[in-house]
């Protein structure tokens, strides 16, 4: 036996040399996706039309959906794993899947949402934090944070997640991409889990205002028609009194682009609270009521409390039956709120659906005629992982005095990233009328370029930047980008490429070579954009306009690929990528 023995020590440090190593290969692969995914899957749309029909508008795009929209064949897991034990895989695609798929995109995976989306951190005990890429040290908000994520870290184009009381716009923000959350009842329900009957829409997270707006128009199965100009912004003042940054900091840059696009007249400054204390009669009932320490609550606190009494019912009157018979585990925050949901009267109930009504009504009101309500995305900053503000009233209170004005009027907003203050996302908010989805997206769209801009001059306005340091870092997250695209590590190429492009964003190359491990994957679109975009920073760049040939000759745009093609030979006469190029678009037409 004893002779044995080293070969035992042997294989036993062999074993524990691979345990080691598929634990690091674990780690690694969770940090490559940033634990956004739960699932992943794939669900390729149809054929698409053959030319001269223009392609579907999805066409070449990718996105996830939130582990609450149902799946064919797969179980919908609502974030808890007894919820995923004591169902069946879904029958049918949620609707909404369903239209996004046939207008053209890929579906590939699910993501994280919290717990039974009931929580507003992103965190789930169960299946682990996805990693904020915009903010690494900071939560990515819920519940759809894995949504979110996974368009901030580009591993997909867009995401569908469901918003009741913040689930799509809060981790949009956090997360420093574009959100929207839809008008209540503008997109169908069929095979989405309820979270709260009243608040519950859907929504979807881009980085891209042009994807954001065609996804949109496809939920919504909308007709594409001529855009209307704002008549109006209202920026509501006394929102941005409850920031903790500088004021300025969010509103200057919608000042400031309203007036370049739209003209000063436009825009107009409203105290939000005291318009709805007269127009919300229903708010009386509750507004004598100590709330939060205030002798005398204001409007918005009020608002922000009844949203929570809402959610904590519907919540409780949808999914107490099952919790009382399957007896999950569950956390414990969820538990005390469906106790607290049992307490909630029936007189209260109408009462709160009263100011609901009377909510819509008020901000249609305010916001008829083409108008925008603006306000802060979120009042405090994403909180830092591990820390306890999100479990404060006085936090909470501040954050959904914001949150709930889109969510008990039922009104659509948008969620639009301004950048960073102190390393943390900034995020302003754009509301229209109930029903006014359209109209929201398309103003969304045409002034989202000048808000960047101008967040950008603000967020320089009180700093410097070192401007070598930020070059030279961008090439080596470019090298970086290289290096993964030898590699064939398409996505994590991307990353790199993205992270080059917001340290510098006017070198050609960063864009070019982004566009190049897009169409690897298959996302024409976004390739023809960053090749665009290469073209406009550098007009000689002959490989964008190669990869931006390829790109159109994928999306069937054949007479704009040859002319691409044909100048990519005017530059560079002895291109054979290019002449063969041309030779084959030709033979299409012979």
């Amino acid at each position: 036996m004893a002779s044995h023995s080293p070969n035992i020590w042997v294989l036993l440090g062999l074993g524990l040399a691979g345990i080691l190593l598929v634990t690091r290969k674990l780690k690694r692969a969770v940090r490559e996706d940033f634990g956004a995914f739960i699932e992943r899957l794939q669900i390729l749309p149809p054929p698409q039309p053959a030319p001269p029909k223009a392609p579907n508008p999805l066409t070449g795009l990718t996105f996830a959906v939130s582990d609450l929209f149902d799946i064919e064949g797969y179980v919908t897991g609502f974030g808890n794993p007894d919820w995923a034990r004591t169902h069946e895989a879904a029958c049918k695609t949620a609707s909404v899947v369903s239209a996004v798929v046939e207008g053209g995109a890929t579906c590939v995976g699910k993501t994280v949402i919290d717990e039974m989306a009931f929580s507003i951190t992103g965190e789930n005990r169960h299946y682990g934090m996805p990693t904020n890429p915009a903010a690494t040290d900071r939560v990515p908000g819920g519940s759809c944070g894995g949504a979110a994520v996974a368009v901030a870290a580009n591993l997909v184009d867009f995401s569908l997640g469901m918003d009741a009381i913040g689930g799509v716009r809060l981790p949009a923000g956090f997360c420093n991409v574009i959100g929207f959350k839809s008008s209540q009842g503008a997109v169908s329900h069929a095979g989405i889990i309820p979270v709260s009957t009243s608040l519950d829409t859907v929504g979807c997270f881009a980085r891209d205002p042009s994807v954001l707006r065609r996804v949109g128009y496809v939920m919504m199965q909308l007709q594409f028609a001529a855009s209307r100009n704002p008549r109006q912004i209202v920026i509501a003042d006394d929102c941005f009194e409850l920031l903790k940054i500088a004021v300025d900091r969010v509103t200057q840059p919608v000042i400031r682009s309203t007036e370049k696009i739209f003209g000063r007249q436009v825009l107009r400054h409203e105290n939000l609270g005291t318009y709805l204390s007269t127009k919300v009669p229903s708010l009386r009932a509750f507004s004598s009521e100590k709330m939060n320490g205030e002798a005398k609550a204001s409007s918005l606190s009020v608002l922000a409390h009844l949203m929570q009494i809402l959610l904590r019912h519907e919540f409780k009157e949808t999914h107490e039956k099952w919790v009382d018979a399957v007896k999950p585990e569950i956390d414990a925050t969820i538990r005390a709120q469906l106790a607290e949901g049992a307490a909630i009267d029936k007189m209260e109930i109408q009462k709160l659906h009263a100011v609901r009504s009377e909510m819509r009504s008020a901000l249609n009101s305010l916001l008829k005629d083409d108008a925008i309500l603006v306000i802060p995305t979120f009042a405090d900053p994403p909180p830092k992982v591990g820390k306890k503000d999100m479990s404060s009233e006085v936090y909470l209170s501040r954050l959904f005095s914001l949150l709930s004005i889109a969510s008990l009027s039922g009104c659509c907003q948008v969620t639009v990233p301004l950048g960073y203050h102190n390393r943390c996302p900034v995020s302003v908010s754009f509301i229209a009328r109930h029903g006014g989805d359209r109209f929201l997206l398309d103003t969304v769209q045409s002034m989202y370029a000048s808000l960047q801009e101008q967040g950008d001059v603000a967020s320089k306005s009180k700093s410097t930047t070192n401007t070598v340091s930020r070059e030279k870092s961008a090439e080596v997250a470019k090298e970086k980008g290289n290096q993964a695209f030898k590699e064939k590590q398409w996505q994590k190429a991307i990353g790199f490429y993205t992270e080059a492009i917001k340290l510098d964003g006017s070198n050609a190359t960063y864009y070019s070579n982004r566009a190049a491990a897009y169409l690897e994957l298959g996302s024409f679109v976004q390739a023809e954009g960053d090749c665009t975009k290469a073209i406009s920073l550098d007009k000689k760049n002959v490989k964008a306009y190669l990869r931006r040939g390829t790109a159109r000759e994928m999306l069937g745009y054949y007479r704009e690929a040859t002319e691409d093609f044909r100048y990519a030979l005017v530059l560079e006469p002895t291109n054979k990528r290019a002449s063969t190029s041309l030779d084959r678009l030709k033979s299409l037409f012979q």
